[in-house]
Parts: structure tokens; sequence; C-alpha cells
């Protein structure tokens, strides 16, 4: 006998939800991980050309020479390239047949924020999983993330940026370091739109069972408009290839490769020079998964191959909050990074 897939909340659902005393009880969320405090990193432009951004990078200097009395002088202009970055839309719409809600009575507000606050953790987590991994080049509906900016090695370049780990087959993670704003990387939503999720109610609505028989429900819709311009790839850097089952056994030098990285971003090591076009505005997030986050912690304790290494992460505050620091860099724990990459060659 087939099952029946149930897309929509209940009578019973809402039972469920209710404690002795007829109140909507506390869901325990074991489905919220860090994505909504990822998506505070995120910083917001608006696209310059609809549902696109376009930008220019100037990609070499022009020659300069040394004169002489009677000699001409040298001429020449600097190459750039245009570079377009694209936009897509996720949404998911929350239908509540409005006999639930009438039954649930004095809680039927409360059973819709359940259901938005759910939809809301999950548009989060899909953005974040868009920023490392989406890639419009296996699905054009799709904004272009990091990992396919920064997917193959090479001695310049974004290949450039790339540190590898020397980790081999499928079971290998990454270590970001990103800087947002300025000339780093950008959230970018449509022109004359606003950035961000955005929760709309769509108030009553008639809609149409299997059989094509009519009902009422009411109505909420989730969505983001959205896309990532990165303006100077030598913002970011990644480790790639970091071998999860050596990482466990702890017989990776972490910290080598979190060195490594650090001096590809650029921009890190001048932030007090005061001199004019000097500094790069913008503020760098060190990003990786729990694995990778514990490994670090016990290397840096004296765990592993690293003996005698001095505890490499410190805890500071940063606006109000207690967070993991690297070399002054926050770091953000995701789960949105997998243990399950391919090699990066």
């Amino acid at each position: 006998m087939a099952t029946l897939t149930q897309k929509f909340l209940t009578l019973a659902d809402v039972y469920k939800r209710t404690d002795g005393k007829g109140n909507i009880a506390q869901i325990m969320e074991m489905m919220n991980g860090t994505a909504q405090d990822i998506f505070t990193d995120f910083t917001m432009m608006e696209c310059n050309d609809g549902t696109k951004h376009i930008y220019t990078t100037r990609t070499g200097l022009a020659p300069v020479g040394w004169g002489a009395l009677y000699e001409g002088i040298v001429q020449g202009k600097t190459p750039t390239q245009q570079v377009t970055e694209t936009t897509g839309f996720a949404e998911k719409l929350i239908s509540v047949d409005e006999r639930v809600l009438k039954l649930a009575g004095a809680n039927a507000n409360a059973v819709r924020a359940q259901e938005s606050e759910a939809d809301i953790e999950s548009m989060s987590q899909e953005l974040v999983t868009a920023l490392f991994y989406h890639n419009p080049a296996t699905n054009a509906r799709l904004p272009k993330g990091l990992a396919p900016r920064f997917g193959t090695l090479a001695t310049s370049g974004a290949g450039n940026q790339i540190i590898d780990a020397g980790g081999s087959g499928s079971d290998n993670a990454s270590i970001w370091f990103v800087t947002w704003g300025g000339s780093g990387l950008n959230c970018i939503y449509p022109q004359g739109t606003t950035g961000g999720i955005q929760q709309e109610d769509m108030g009553r609505q008639r809609v149409l069972d299997a059989a094509s028989n009519p009902y009422y429900v009411q109505e909420e819709k989730i969505s983001a408009h959205c896309g990532f311009a990165l303006g100077d790839y030598r913002r970011v850097s990644r480790v790639a290839n970091v071998d999860v089952s050596d990482v466990i056994a702890g017989s990776v030098d972490l910290y080598k490769f979190m060195r490594q990285a650090y001096y590809r971003v650029q921009g890190l090591r001048n932030k007090n020079v005061s001199v004019t076009n000097d500094t790069m505005p913008g503020r760098t997030v060190i990003y990786c998964n729990r694995t990778i986050l514990e490994a670090l912690d016990a290397l840096g304790m004296g765990g592993g191959t690293a003996a005698n290494a001095k505890l490499q992460l410190r805890v500071q505050e940063i606006e109000g909050k207690e967070v993991l620091t690297y070399r002054g860099i926050p770091i953000r724990e995701t789960e949105a990074l997998l243990n399950t990459e391919s090699r990066v060659v």
C-alpha cells in the first residue's frame, strides 16, 4: 500500500505540539545549525544591472619608462576585464488549512510562527550551502558560490589562493578565509528590491486538493533573491584537500596550512597602515566544520603531531560576543562544509 506524503500541517501535527494545558509546547529545534549566525556575516550590495551585477577588474599595469632628453614619453593603458555576477531566487510557501487554525483556537498564531521559524532556518541553511558550493554551470538557476571559483590548483589567479593539504579520495574537507565587503565578497540582490530573507504573509488563499476540490488556507511565503560577487579573488583563500581521516588521527598539521592561507589573503597584514589607498576595507572570517575545529583545538593544546604547539586559538570579544579567533580573525563553525569533498586538482 502506498504511503501518502503529507506536505501540509495537519490537526494531528498541532495536537502533537500541544502540552497538557492546551498551549503550544516549545519545539526542541534539532534541525537548527549555525546557518543563521553565518548569514549575519553577509554584506549586502544592490545589483547595478537589474538582476545582475557588473564590475571591472584591473588585470595589469601600464609600463613606465625612464626618460632622456629629446626622447618621447612611454605611453600605455592598463588592461581590464569586465565580470558579470548573476543572482537566483529560492522560495518556500507555508500553507495551513484554515480549519486546522480554527480548531487550534488561541494557539493559531503560535502554530504559524513555529512553521515560519523552521522554514527561515531551512532558507538560511540553503543560502550558506549556496555560498560554498552552488554552481550555475551545473544548474543555471543557482548563484555562483566559492568552490567553483576556487576549484582548480594553479600558480596564478584564483588557483594560487588554494592551499593543497595533500588529501586524496573523497573524504576531504576545506577551510575558508573569506573577506566580506569592499573589494572582497558581497551578497548581491536585484536592483530595487531588499536584500536578505523576506517573509510575506499572503493571507487567505483558495487552493485545490488532489481531486481539484477547493478549500482555503492561510499562506506565508519565505523567499530570498540573491547571488555573490567577488571583486578581488585575492581577498579569499582556501585550504583544500584536508584528509578527514588523517585529521581525526591527528596526523595533519592544520596550522601549517592555515598559516599559508593567511598569507595568501590580500589586505590582512596592513590593517593599521594609514597611507591613503593602502588599506582595504572588509571583514575577514574563517569557516570550517566541527571536525576541523575540534582538530585545531586538539593541536593547539599540544595533541596530535604538534606536541609542542602553543595554543593557536583565542577567545576574543567581538561586537559584544565571545568569539573563537585565529590571529585575531573570527572562526565560524558551519555544518554546510562537508567532509566528503572530492580532491581539488
